[in-house]
């Protein structure tokens, strides 16, 4: 029996090893679905408080049931650690580690290296590796493949190499890993079935393509398409404001078309690791090839304007009102990239609260998913989350609405508050209307 074939047997009786390196919005639901199906899993991560905790059992994502990966833990089918010497314990490798942007907006692969670089000091025959973060079409040949390979080892001959982009929508309860349908792309044939068959194992759709390229270029194709679409709407936005008309009316409008129509909505600016961040990887990638993505690269010059257009919105607001912006008080409700999640990765709400503070304003801000902002790669807030009260609500010269969670009762907010400032359409049918201001 070929080594391939060996591997599947152990994937379908589930006998082998899985190991997850990156424990975190990706990582954690991979644990969880291959632990359901039966099998044991090695969790790896470089934070050693995150480790520490998921070995206790404490929740570090609120969308995550923590229980169920206690009880994981508890019955020895889930190990966390930052043990790197362990990985040659596991069959399978799944790299699901951040893929961000540098200062200059090039690629910083810096996490996929250093994680590569682990494997590769325990890799052994017969395991498959698997790339799931995004990035650039040709990461995994070009990055990943020498690496691993720099230990006399050959992708396809003794270890199997493939790529297959992590999809997932966190706080979005209509879909999970296992229901959505999982691309994947392998090195050579025989890397190909392994990768299917391990992913066959826990998701009910695998999409099956040409390449690791083609895998990658899909993901990247997935996010600029949700990136290209909102700098759309959020620069009709801008216009609709000129024009005295409201974009929330007019996109729900457009929507009940049955068909060549699907509804995307403005903000404050992009969020997340993915949107703002994926395009980028591909506008650099393509210069290689000596051509300018010049659709993607407008896009993110509307985006990434957006956090200032609030800026300037509210500073009219309180001019209005024969207030500066400087010394004005400020507070901000949601903090998270989107609304009923505690992912602040991205958020353009961080942004904006920088911006604010820049100019002279007391920001504060209540988020029920965010407690504090820790330190970012880019900020250093250090910020908590107040309680909202009537008297909090009418001592501020400014509310202003940077994430639509759905626990917040908005006709609270609108009957205290002197003015709300609202980017999200968060204020839609909230009675008390003189005070609300769409930005």
């Amino acid at each position: 029996m070929s080594q391939a074939n060996v591997l599947i047997e152990k994937i379908n009786k589930r006998e082998a090893v899985v190991a997850v390196c990156g424990l975190g919005y990706v990582g954690l639901p991979l644990v969880m679905a291959f632990n359901k199906q039966g099998f044991k899993v090695i969790g790896f991560d470089i934070d050693q408080k995150k480790v520490e905790k998921l070995r206790k059992g404490e929740s570090y994502i609120k969308h995550i049931d923590f229980n169920v990966i206690k009880q994981n833990v508890d019955a020895g089918r889930f190990v966390a650690t930052t043990d790197f010497k362990r990985i040659g314990e596991p069959d399978i490798i799944l790299i699901a580690v951040p893929t961000p942007l540098t200062e200059t907006r090039e690629p910083d692969l810096i996490p996929v290296i250093k994680t590569t670089e682990s494997i590769m000091g325990g890799l052994r025959k017969g395991q498959l590796i698997v790339l799931e973060s995004t990035t650039y079409p040709g990461t995994t040949e070009e990055v990943v493949q020498p690496i691993l390979e720099k230990t006399g080892l050959k992708a396809g001959t003794d270890f199997y190499l493939a790529f297959s982009p992590e999809r997932e929508d966190p706080g979005n309860p209509k879909f999970e890993t296992v229901t959505i349908p999982k691309v994947v792309g392998g090195h050579d044939p025989d890397s190909q079935r392994v990768a299917i068959a391990i992913y066959g194992s826990i998701i009910k759709h695998v999409v099956p393509v040409s390449s690791m390229a083609a895998a990658e270029l899909t993901k990247i194709l997935e996010n600029t398409f949700r990136a290209v679409n909102i700098a759309l709407v959020n620069e009709l936005k801008l216009l609709c404001m000129r024009m005295d008309i409201d974009v929330w009316e007019v996109i729900d409008a457009a929507a009940t078309k049955p068909f060549g129509f699907m509804p995307f909505y403005p903000g404050p600016g992009l969020g997340g690791h993915c949107i703002p961040i994926d395009p980028f990887y591909l506008t650099w990638k393509a210069r290689e090839y000596d051509f300018q993505t010049k659709f993607i690269e407008l896009a993110g010059e509307i985006n990434t304007s957006m956090p200032y257009h609030v800026i300037e919105s509210t500073m009219y607001a309180l001019n209005d009102k024969k207030v500066s912006l400087r010394g004005s008080k400020i507070l901000v409700l949601g903090v998270a990239y989107k609304a009923d999640v505690d992912d602040l990765r991205e958020s353009p709400a961080l942004k904006i609260i920088d911006l604010l503070q820049d100019r002279g304003a007391e920001v504060i801000y209540n988020d029920p998913y965010c407690p504090v902002i820790p330190q970012t790669r880019k900020y250093d807030l250090g910020m908590e989350s107040v309680n909202l009260t009537p008297e909090l609500l009418r001592s501020q010269d400014a509310v202003l609405i940077l994430t639509n969670h759905k626990s917040y009762d908005y006709e609270f907010v609108g009957k205290h508050a002197t003015l709300v400032l609202d980017t999200r359409n968060a204020m839609k049918g909230v009675a008390n209307r003189a005070n609300i201001l769409k930005i």
